[in-house]
């Protein structure tokens, strides 16, 4: 018996490795923020944005050249499209970037983004998500992020689970609902940094 699987509808999503300078680089001016109060205070978007986090910070355009942050993220972009649809990317533009400090309890609830292409990477990961209610009875998602894509379909999982790990990085369409689940039994920061940028139209009738 021969077979093939063929995939010609849903989109894609890619995995990529954040430069550990970019991380070190990220993680510091954070830290940084954190401790001036007022700097702190003036930059962070928890209370505007969706999420039931301690802090969301935005990065600036001055940092974000600096560390060549939209540098690394067109090329992870561009490698993608080519990729997937061989298509070379004429146009990337990072409409906004930030950083999210999530701690015990907090979470994400379900939403989607602007521009044509999200992505979230990991800075920080607790050592210990915590256990379930329901010791060795249900799978552990705490602190996962969770995207979905439509509902159920025969031989078709609606949606895929990402345990974070530091330095990971993950593409997905603007579009994509996806969410994040809180943690508990620890006092450890998840952090994570995400994006949204716009892109030819070319290229975002293509991407799938």
């Amino acid at each position: 018996m021969s077979f093939e699987i063929i995939k010609p509808f849903g989109p894609s999503i890619a995995k990529v490795i954040i430069p550990p300078d970019i991380i070190d680089q990220i993680n510091s001016y954070i830290d940084n923020l954190v401790k001036d109060e007022k700097k702190s205070k003036n930059q962070d978007y928890g209370s505007e944005l969706v999420g039931n986090v301690s802090q969301e910070f935005i990065l600036t355009e001055e940092f974000m050249r600096k560390i060549k942050w939209g540098e690394f993220l067109g090329e992870s972009c561009q490698k993608w499209i080519l990729k997937e649809n061989n298509t070379i990317l004429k146009k990337f533009d990072v409409l906004s970037s930030w950083v999210v400090r999530q701690f015990k309890n907090e979470y994400n609830p379900v939403h989607y983004h602007n521009g044509h292409i999200s992505g979230v990477g990991y800075l920080k990961v607790p050592s210990d998500m915590g256990e379930t209610i329901q010791k060795n009875k249900k799978k552990n998602h705490n602190g996962k992020l969770v995207l979905i894509d439509g509902s159920k379909k025969l031989m078709c999982n609606p949606t895929y689970i990402i345990t974070p790990k530091k330095g990971e990085f993950f593409l997905f369409p603007s579009y994509m609902m996806h969410t994040v689940y809180p943690f508990t039994n620890t006092e450890e920061e998840r952090r994570s940094v995400s994006f949204n940028a716009s892109i030819d139209n070319e290229s975002a009738k293509l991407a799938k």
